[in-house]
């Protein structure tokens, strides 16, 4: 039997309606009931923040199997500092591959070109066993809080470029891109719409 073949390339205009269906599909009542992710993604395509040579899709075998985006942000350093760095997500996997390391795979890929293109240090909120395998750690151990919650384990960074935080301490809040559903939830009603009817369901590990 021939090996799969994977394919991780950037995003283009023909891929958006798909991506936002796969990242509904991956996210669909794992943190709430319903999701939100794929509308966030929709729109941060036309943020300031957002970094469109960092917007890559995966495909196998010609499949589209998995998604990721990059965003500017940044930490604001106790000593009136702004120091740029990037943060990521939506990044998903289509359910029937998931735990199968292809998320790994495509996350590390995207870290290796944001580095490329500069980034010093990424940000994000999540589960230290899945990103501490790509080299995140607790951000409060590199001098960095999490504004809604400083102490918090969950908030990971990893530096691209050795000695980047090296004696900073400041705090991170998230972009505000990932907030546009609360902002304006009849768009977001609007745009749900037209999708394929999902079932909401509450279920235990839920977050939110």
């Amino acid at each position: 039997m021939s090996e799969k073949k994977i394919t991780i390339r950037l995003e283009t205009k023909d891929d958006y309606r798909n991506v936002e269906n796969l990242t509904r599909e991956s996210f669909w009542n794992v943190y709430r009931p319903g999701c939100m992710e794929h509308y966030v993604l929709h729109c941060y395509r036309d943020d300031p923040a957002f970094v469109p040579e960092l917007a890559f899709v995966m495909e196998l075998d010609g499949e589209l199997i998995g998604q990721v985006i990059y965003v500017r942000s940044e930490i604001d350093c106790d000593d009136g500092r702004k120091l740029p760095i990037m943060t990521f997500g939506p990044i998903c996997i289509a359910p029937a591959y998931k735990r199968q390391g292809y998320g790994k795979q495509l996350l590390d890929y995207s870290m290796e070109k944001a580095g490329e293109m500069g980034a010093g240090a990424l940000a994000i909120t999540g589960n230290i066993l899945f990103y501490g395998k790509s080299g995140f750690v607790p951000a409060k151990t590199k001098g960095v809080r999490y504004a809604d919650d400083p102490e918090a384990d969950y908030f990971l960074i990893r530096e691209l470029t050795p000695g980047f935080l090296d004696g900073v301490s400041g705090t991170y809040k998230d972009p505000e891109g990932y907030f546009v559903c609360e902002k304006d939830p009849e768009a977001f009603a609007q745009y749900e719409a037209a999708f394929p009817p999902k079932q909401k369901l509450k279920l235990p590990g839920q977050l939110f």
